[in-house]
């Protein structure tokens, strides 16, 4: 496919999805005067970002500033290497902490985009030079007539789109990220943004890519690629061959990303010679699990202690999700914990789990009782009979929580050390003792918010080959990316932030022409 005739059209920039890494490369293009086209596999535009809080990590931007933050780059690097180690390349993380503050800047330039500050402590707080307030910030929301037609291009919110919950009277969060992307872009005629039309195959010419294949309605449609494809169209975290080719732990179904999350634009970048790295990786969650099988994201816990098959707490439960999430899947790889391991609370709000976020909004009380995904006792000892788990341990794992939670020190798992640990419970101890009958206990599984292995890049998003060579003409940004952050999580809105970030890199050095 190396003839000009074979093309059906061309542009300078081919982006695949429509996330907020996917819609900054588009939209950094367009502005640097590039013709673009953005393809997005489904129905709507804002991939997982979409359904997300919309956060980004970027140390030192102007944003936090102005509200007074005192922070360096360096204090922000050291914390990042102290969690992130040398799993990554040095320049890879460079690039990224190096980046936000100016791609802040630049996004401000434009009257369409503006944040606001959103404390979010570091995710390892212990760790040098971890922030108490974090390095985190927010889109300011939009009001729907602002966006006017667009938000019905836009994917609508987990509640919405999976509850069937009415849409929110404000565009917030990833919503509010997404619909200023759009609305950018819209003002940009070079910029074209098509729905339901897959990118999963790359034509490469030696060294170079020249363009790629799409589907539309069944039809297949190649495009020429002046400048270069970029490939930031999520994960493969809702593709079950691809999980079990990777050993991904987790299901399908537990996944937090759009069904489009498939993965193929990726393959087709390994199809291409693409090396990659962190396959088997995700950004893990404790997910509360729903009648109807799934279980999702959850977090902001104001109570409760979690138990595993022994009937022992494994973890702090005030950790930040993904540092919960790899304790799990380690005890379950050491034979010490099977789905679902359950959540042990009192009755001081009642039978509800004291979970404040599910992602996907709980149902009817009488629904999860009737499913056995919430369970109650007279006593601790009838609630372990009912859950599986010995009962002496049971009722020796609450009374030595309970002991902690008079004293407000959690001797076995540090819960309430770190700020983060804090953040839901404004500054107060988290350790809420288990001690009103009726007692009860909630189903939890593991979640993910997407898979975060895919394929490598140098520092401006260039992809390469097995062989560590820069595949001319492709990009990766995003969960289609090798995470720059590695096996770790450092802060709310890494997975965001970086995203956008190797966008904007990769699209700036398109509009060099390198």
């Amino acid at each position: 496919m190396t003839a000009e005739r074979t093309w059906d059209e061309e542009c300078d920039v081919l982006v695949a999805g429509s996330g907020g890494g996917a819609l900054t490369g588009a939209y950094t293009a367009a502005r640097e005067g590039l013709s673009v086209i953005v393809v997005e596999a489904t129905d709507r535009f804002g991939g997982t970002t979409a359904y997300s809080g919309g956060g980004l990590w970027f140390p030192c931007n102007a944003v936090l500033r102005r509200a007074g933050d005192t922070d360096s780059l360096d204090d922000a690097k050291a914390y990042f290497r102290a969690v992130v180690g040398d799993r990554t390349p040095r320049d890879l993380q460079d690039a990224f902490l190096e980046g936000g503050a100016p791609l802040v800047d630049y996004l401000e330039g434009d009257d369409d985009f503006a944040f606001m500050v959103y404390p979010w402590p570091d995710y390892f707080g212990s760790a040098p030079k971890a922030s108490p307030t974090g390095r985190h910030i927010m889109p300011r929301p939009l009001k729907p007539e602002r966006l006017g037609a667009l938000r019905d291009v836009l994917r609508p919110p987990l509640g919405a789109d999976r509850a069937g919950r009415p849409l929110p009277d404000l565009v917030s969060g990833g919503q509010a990220l997404i619909g200023r992307l759009l609305l950018a872009l819209s003002r940009h005629e070079s910029a074209e943004l098509r729905t339901e039309t897959v990118c999963d195959e790359l034509v490469r010419t030696g060294d170079t890519i020249a363009g790629a294949v799409v589907t539309s309605q069944g039809r297949r449609h190649r495009i020429r690629t002046r400048r270069g494809v970029l490939v930031a169209a999520g994960g493969f975290e809702r593709n079950a061959e691809m999980r079990a080719e990777h050993r991904v732990p987790g299901d399908v179904r537990d996944a937090m990303g759009p069904a489009g999350n498939l993965g193929r634009a990726l393959q087709a970048g390994i199809d291409a010679g693409a090396a990659t790295d962190l396959m088997s990786e995700a950004w893990w969650s404790p997910g509360l699990t729903h009648p109807d099988g799934t279980s999702t994201f959850s977090l902001w816990f104001t109570g409760g202690i979690f138990v595993g098959d022994d009937g022992e707490r494994f973890v702090n439960e005030s950790w930040p999700y993904d540092r919960i999430g790899r304790v799990a899947i380690e005890r379950m790889d050491q034979g010490l914990l099977s789905l679902p391991f359950w959540m042990v609370y009192d009755d001081r709000h009642g039978a509800r789990p004291p979970v404040r976020s599910t992602s996907v909004p709980m149902g009817e009380t009488q629904a999860y009782e009737d499913a056995g995904l919430w369970v109650s006792g007279a006593t601790i000892e009838e609630l372990a009979g009912r859950i599986g788990v010995p009962a002496d341990t049971l009722a020796a794992t609450v009374t030595r929580f309970n002991a902690f939670a008079r004293t407000g020190r959690d001797e076995d798992f540090g819960r309430g050390d770190e700020p983060y640990d804090r953040s839901f419970s404004d500054g107060a101890s988290p350790l809420v003792p288990v001690e009103r009958a009726p007692f009860h206990a909630a189903a939890f599984g593991l979640s993910d918010l997407g898979t975060k292995g895919g394929l490598r890049t140098d520092a401006t998003a260039r992809v390469l080959d097995t062989s560590g060579r820069v595949i001319k003409g492709l990009y990766a940004a995003g969960n289609s990316m090798a995470a720059v952050s590695g096996t770790v999580y450092p802060g709310g809105g890494t997975p965001i932030g970086s995203a956008m970030v190797f966008a904007h890199l990769a699209a700036l050095d398109m509009a060099a022409g390198r």
